[in-house]
């Protein structure tokens, strides 16, 4: 049964723009009651008014919070309780992207406060509500991640590694949750996503590569009636399988000993560009003991651990 129906509740942090924006008004079209936490108290008081505007018959609130603050989330909830009364899907989206630097640990941890820190106060705030789930009234948690955590590129190791941790947790309720089938967890990556976070002072509009909001919270609600953890967003210049092989080759670095972040070293910037967008790719999960998969030589067949990521198993 879909969360997405009239009378169900939703919680979206970050949700005054970009992705969380999209997830809130695909919600209201659905007859859902929004409420959003955002840190930028114009944005927020804007996507207040313009949505009752719109939906005069939704309930719709707006809270300016620091999300990192587990004290404001804990007045956000009495306040949240006490007007919509229940809570049905909780999305965890809120972020911010700045720059890392190796000397100023500060720029670390301001990073993780919100991208982190804001997630787990999220769960930990709500989580007796998002579990006490029914077969009649299912309830879902979707946390926000990045490509980046799964490939960690160079340029900005704190939202890379806050990423990372969001994976990480994301999986971890997923699996601790796995007794509860009426309580839904998925991770949502997004690709190129043409967002106010990508934008800039000088923008000059939605670049042709990139996927609008929309595009991604349609994607999302998609994969979530297929039941999809990992929902993996593809965008207008890279597609599902050139991802696949871009996330195969990274954790190849550790499979193959390989140096870190070797996609992007010059003496392997070739190899890897070859192996991901010139070669066959298996399924990283190939590389796993018995795992039936397909040969490009041979076709459907069991491979064992020697199985190569260019697609040729040890039987030939």
């Amino acid at each position: 049964m879909s969360v997405f129906k009239p009378g169900n509740v939703a919680l979206i942090s970050g949700g005054a723009s970009g992705i969380g924006r999209a997830i809130a008004n695909l919600c209201l079209a659905n007859g859902m009651n929004v409420a959003i936490v955002d840190s930028n108290i114009v944005a927020t008081k804007e996507f207040v008014a313009s949505s009752k505007e719109k939906y005069p018959s939704a309930t719709i609130d707006g809270y300016q919070e620091d999300a990192s603050n587990p004290r404001a989330w804990s007045l956000l909830k009495k306040d949240f309780i006490k007007r919509f009364h229940r809570i049905d899907f909780l999305v965890l989206n809120a972020a911010i992207h700045t720059k890392s630097d190796w000397k100023d640990p500060t720029s670390f941890t301001k990073t993780m406060d919100v991208n982190y820190f804001g997630y787990l106060n999220g769960i930990s705030t709500f989580f007796d509500e998002i579990t006490a789930s029914t077969v009649e009234n299912p309830k879902v948690v979707v946390l926000t991640g990045s490509k980046q955590g799964i490939t960690n590129p160079p340029g900005n190791p704190a939202y890379n590694a806050s990423k990372a941790a969001i994976k990480s947790i994301a999986e971890s309720l997923h699996f601790d949750l796995r007794d509860n089938a009426t309580t839904h967890v998925h991770l949502l990556v997004p690709g190129w996503t043409y967002t106010g976070m990508t934008g800039s002072a000088g923008d000059k509009g939605k670049p042709s590569g990139a996927w609008t909001a929309e595009q991604v919270a349609d994607y999302l609600a998609e994969k979530m009636e297929k039941g999809e953890f990992y929902v993996i967003c593809p965008d207008n210049e890279v597609n599902e399988a050139t991802d696949k092989k871009r996330m195969a080759w990274a954790a190849g670095d550790v499979i193959e000993r390989r140096p870190p972040l070797s996609r992007w070293r010059d003496d392997w910037k070739e190899k890897a560009a070859a192996e991901i967008h010139g070669a066959v790719l298996h399924r990283l999960t190939a590389l796993a003991i018995g795992y039936s998969a397909q040969c490009r030589l041979h076709g459907p067949r069991v491979m064992d651990a020697k199985i190569t990521l260019s697609g040729e198993c040890n039987c030939r």
